[in-house]
C-alpha cells in the first residue's frame, strides 16, 4: 500500500524526488510502528495514530519534522480511503501535538552562588548590588517588581515583601533571611551614602541617587555573570527560572511556586515540571546501566 502511493505521488502529483524521498521515510516509520504493534499500516485506528505522532515528539523530532510526517500520515490515509482500500479515513484532521514552550534556562545552586559572591559589598553601589541580586534569587520576582519595590514593601523582621504584578495586582512574596539581612544593611549604609542626603521613593537607587532602570540592572548583572563564569545568556529572567526551579527539585509544592511567581494560570508554572523531568531523564540515561 505504501508503494502504490509513492508511486502515485511520483507519477501522477509529479512530486521532486527530495519530496517523494521524505514522504517514503516518514511512512517507512509509521510502517515500523505498525510491526511493533503487530498490525498492518492499513489496519491502525486513530489513537494509533496519535501514538504515533506523539512517539514522533519524545523521539526528539522536531516539531516541523513531526508536522510534515503526520501531514504525511494523513495524505496517506486519504489515498487510502478514496481509493477504497480502507472502509474509513483514520487520519482525516489529526494534528501534530502541541510542542511544549522552549525549557527555561536557569543556573546550578553554584553557579548562582557565584553569581552572588562577586559585589564589592565593601562600596555602597557594590552593597546595592548585592542586596539586588538576594532579593531577586530569593523571591523570583520580575526585573520591573524588582524595581518598583519601595523601602516599605520589604518587611524584613517579618520575612517577606509586597509588589506589585502585573495586571497591577498585589501578592506577597516570601524573602529569605539572607536577603533580608543585606537588604538591611543596604538600608542603613549603602542607600544613605547614595542618595547623598537626597530622597527617593525606590528602594534600589543608582549611583546618583536616581531610580535604577531595567537597562541599569541588566548591564551590573551582565558585569557580575562574566566576572562568574556564568554570562551565558544570563538575564533577571534567569535568576526568575533558577529560583522556581531550585524550589521545585528541594520538594516545593507547584502551587505555592505560582503564587510566589504570580502566575495567573498554574499551567505557566508547570513549564518547570518539565525543567525537573528533562533532568530526571538526562541523569537516567547517564547512570542507569540499562539506558
Amino acid at each position: 500500500m505504501i508503494d502504490s502511493y509513492i508511486s502515485y505521488l511520483r507519477d501522477v502529483r509529479r512530486m521532486s524526488p527530495n519530496t517523494v524521498e521524505s514522504y517514503a521515510r516518514d511512512l517507512s516509520a509509521l510502517a515500523a510502528f505498525a510491526e511493533r504493534r503487530g498490525r498492518g499500516v492499513e489496519t491502525l485506528d486513530r489513537r494509533d495514530l496519535e501514538a504515533f505522532a506523539r512517539q514522533l515528539t519524545s523521539t526528539g523530532h522536531s516539531p516541523r519534522s513531526t508536522a510534515r510526517a503526520v501531514a504525511t500520515v494523513r495524505g496517506f490515509y486519504r489515498f487510502l480511503a478514496g481509493d477504497r482500500r480502507i472502509a474509513s479515513d483514520p487520519a482525516e484532521d489529526l494534528r501534530a501535538p502541541r510542542a511544549w514552550p522552549a525549557l527555561p534556562k536557569y543556573l546550578a545552586a553554584d553557579e548562582v552562588d557565584r553569581l552572588l559572591g562577586q559585589p564589592d559589598v565593601t562600596q555602597p553601589r557594590g552593597m546595592r548590588d548585592k542586596a539586588l541580586l538576594e532579593v531577586l534569587y530569593a523571591t523570583g520576582l520580575r526585573v520591573s517588581e524588582l524595581l518598583s519595590l519601595r523601602p516599605g514593601d520589604v518587611n524584613v523582621s517579618g520575612g517577606y515583601l509586597t509588589c506589585i504584578g502585573k495586571g497591577d495586582k498585589e501578592r506577597m512574596v516570601p524573602i529569605g533571611r539572607t536577603a533580608c539581612d543585606w537588604v538591611r544593611r543596604y538600608l542603613a549604609e549603602a542607600r544613605p551614602a547614595l542618595l547623598r542626603k537626597g530622597k527617593s521613593p525606590w528602594l534600589f537607587v543608582n549611583a546618583r541617587g536616581g531610580a535604577l532602570s531595567r537597562v541599569g540592572f541588566w548591564k551590573l548583572l551582565k558585569e557580575y555573570g562574566i566576572k562568574a563564569g556564568v554570562s551565558r545568556e544570563l538575564s533577571p529572567h534567569v535568576l526568575r527560572h533558577s529560583f522556581a526551579t531550585h524550589l521545585l527539585e528541594r520538594g516545593a509544592d507547584l502551587r505555592a511556586i505560582q503564587v510566589m511567581l504570580g502566575h495567573a494560570d498554574l499551567s505557566t508554572t508547570q513549564i518547570y515540571t518539565h525543567v525537573l523531568e528533562a533532568r530526571l531523564k538526562a541523569v537516567y540515561n547517564r547512570f542507569h546501566p540499562r539506558p
